[in-house]
């Protein structure tokens, strides 16, 4: 029935028959979570300076998103380990930062997701409850929702949001009638004057977050613990930022034919996607308008319930590990924390469940008042050096004996995780430049 193989934890693990499309799953979380209504705008924005010119730089993040999640999910499959236990192996300054990051960054991020997931509600509904309080009910539906369910619904709940993300984007991309020709010449490298900072967020932006690292825990959580699923995982990441490749596109698309050339403006970060349904109200109609704000809603609420539960797992095992390291458990009971993930033990442990009720209520108070300066500044510095942390400490975990030998890196990963280590120090620098001290 299934073939047999040694993972180089002396256990026969049972293999898949082949890597099917039947199996995807944790790339479909990973690309609903990962892109954002800010992603978005911040596309459609680069769409609407540079036209079609950048299309190129789209692709090129697609690879690297590619390179960086299938590292974390290689990990988890071929050590048996979780990604935080592979960052506590490199010393105990992961842990001060991930401690710090986790918390500083779940408190202001709650806030955040609350409330774009209430903008388009409330632009639907214009004569509702006001923008806190949809907020507010937005994030307990989030809770209540990952709370009593674990990742087997709440897969299908993210794949049928991105399905209305995708139906609705794609729709859109149509109907403002892309230039194919354009297009295509867009894949050629070339930089516009002023446009260097808008393709390393392009490429380095859309998609990339704490996320790419929770993808290894819900390859896990999906019941993929070794070897045997390598094949399949890497199908699925693929799709995952295929998936998430399209969007780019199609928004770029959207920025070029519907901004660029009348030489409109949209406000930054999410509000810009308010602007965007105003003004396909009045090329298109109420219908395509209001339709846009169902997609806008949907891309919100995956981001905001994929990381309710994605970042909580990555919190219930960082506590989990502290524990084991405080009484002194041995080695070898590491050896089985991604099948504890699989068995959904973190799914049910009072650490998760404290950080999705972390996520929610703390947050909630900053839906009422102006977020602190000096919590703004920490969460600006530890966010923007997040993405180097994970690129460069895979590349230091995949390389060396952690790792078995037929599963490190070769030459194409190396380069692929270095470069992406690279570029997301220049984009670290650049975030820490803007941030208002």
């Amino acid at each position: 029935m299934a073939d047999t193989t040694d993972t180089g934890t002396n256990e026969a693990v049972s293999r898949p028959r082949k890597s099917s499309w039947t199996y995807i799953g944790p790339g479909i979380v990973v690309a609903a979570t990962g892109v954002g209504a800010g992603d978005l705008v911040a596309t459609l924005i680069a769409g609407s300076k540079f036209g079609y010119t950048l299309m190129w730089a789209a692709v090129i993040g697609c690879v690297v998103k590619i390179s960086l999640a299938e590292a974390a999910g290689r990990w988890h499959l071929a050590t048996g380990r979780t990604l935080f236990e592979g960052w506590r192996s490199l010393g105990r300054w992961t842990t001060v930062y991930f401690a710090v990051y986790v918390l500083v960054w779940g408190f202001v991020y709650g806030a955040t997701a609350m409330s774009s997931s209430a903008l388009p509600i409330v632009a639907l509904f214009p004569d509702g409850p006001g923008l806190k309080t949809w907020a507010v009910i937005t994030g307990l539906i989030g809770l209540v929702f990952v709370w009593f369910n674990q990742y087997a619904v709440f897969e299908r709940v993210m794949t049928v949001l991105i399905g209305v993300m995708f139906v609705v984007v794609m729709y859109v991309a149509i109907r403002v009638a892309p230039d194919f020709g354009a297009s295509f010449a867009g894949l050629l490298p070339v930089l516009p004057d002023g446009s260097l900072l808008y393709t390393l967020g392009l490429i380095g932006g859309v998609g990339g977050t704490i996320t790419m690292a929770a993808y290894g825990y819900w390859v896990n959580a999906k019941g993929w613990t070794n070897t045997g699923w390598m094949k399949v995982m890497r199908l699925d990441n693929r799709v995952a930022y295929i998936t998430t490749g399209l969007f780019v596109v199609a928004m770029l698309i959207i920025g070029a034919e519907l901004l660029h050339s009348s030489q409109i403006a949209l406000t930054k970060g999410d509000r810009g996607l308010i602007d965007l349904g105003v003004i396909l109200e009045d090329r298109f109609g109420a219908t395509t308008a209001k339709l846009f704000l169902v997609g806008f809603f949907a891309t919100s609420f995956s981001s905001l319930i994929g990381v309710w539960h994605g970042v909580s797992l990555m919190f219930a095992d960082f506590v989990e590990r502290i524990r084991k390291d405080r009484v002194g458990a041995a080695a070898d009971e590491s050896r089985r924390t991604t099948e504890e993930v699989a068995a959904g033990e973190r799914e049910r442990s009072v650490p998760f469940r404290a950080y999705l009720l972390w996520l929610t209520f703390p947050p909630i108070s900053l839906l009422f008042l102006d977020e602190p300066f000096g919590l703004v500044v920490v969460y600006g510095v530890l966010g923007a050096f997040f993405m180097p942390f994970l690129a460069l400490t895979l590349v230091w975990l995949l390389n060396s004996s952690r790792t078995p030998k037929e599963w490190r890196n070769g030459v194409l990963s190396n380069v692929m995780l270095s470069a992406a280590g690279l570029l997301f120090i220049v984009l670290c620098v650049q975030q820490v430049r803007d941030i208002p001290w």
